[in-house]
């Protein structure tokens, strides 16, 4: 009694607003703590935290997120509103990625190398901070994960689920989700989030980068 869960995992708002009512009953503090940033920031200490909980769970926490995080958002008293949080982070994510992919891949259709693509793009106004991270995976044909295929269907089907709870209406997540599904069905699930680029060069009948 008295410890503090930290709860750093990408899930749904209503799975952390339950965990913390079972954590509650056990006299132990839940603080909703999901995290952005990837491997490189984790492993710097320098992530981004959307957090929410008691002032009690954060009081028990900050020797942790002071080691872990550049920046910690305190988004209410209540378990649930870090993860809607990282909800709406994950759903630009998710599209920003398969949006990379598809205009890198769109770029070589035209005649445009995928070296000249990241050099230009990533200083005009179509840049994001995925393009920037993820595009130099398929530039240097290297797919070592800093996060893999793989997680994009559990947290697009978060964003999902969770909209369609509301009644609200997600195409473009709901388009990007089948790309990520179609790369897993190609063998791609282990393979950086960037490999979805090959979804695209597939269809296209192109070769990207080795």
């Amino acid at each position: 009694k008295g410890a503090v869960v930290i709860a750093c995992a990408t899930v749904s708002p209503e799975f952390a607003r339950d965990m913390e009512k079972r954590c509650n009953a056990l006299g132990v503090h839940y603080l909703d703590a999901p995290v952005s940033g990837g491997s490189v920031k984790a492993a710097k200490g320098e992530l981004a935290i959307m957090a929410a909980g008691t002032p009690d769970a954060f009081l028990a926490a900050q020797p942790v997120l002071s080691a872990t995080a550049r920046t910690v958002f305190e988004l209410g008293d209540a378990a649930g509103a870090g993860s809607a949080m990282k909800a709406v982070n994950q759903l630009l994510a998710g599209v920003h990625i398969a949006a990379m992919a598809a205009a890198l891949t769109f770029g070589m259709t035209q005649g445009v190398a995928p070296q000249k693509f990241t050099e230009v793009i990533s200083q005009c106004a179509g840049t994001s901070w995925m393009l920037e991270n993820r595009a130099p995976h398929i530039v240097e044909g290297d797919y070592t994960p800093h996060s893999q295929v793989n997680i994009w269907p559990k947290d697009l089907g978060i964003v999902l689920e969770a909209a369609k709870s509301v009644g609200f209406s997600a195409p473009i997540t709901a388009t990007a989700l089948q790309q990520y599904m179609i790369a897993i069905d190609m063998g791609l699930g282990r393979e950086d989030a960037a490999a979805i680029a090959k979804v695209y060069a597939r269809s296209a009948g192109m070769a990207l980068p080795a």
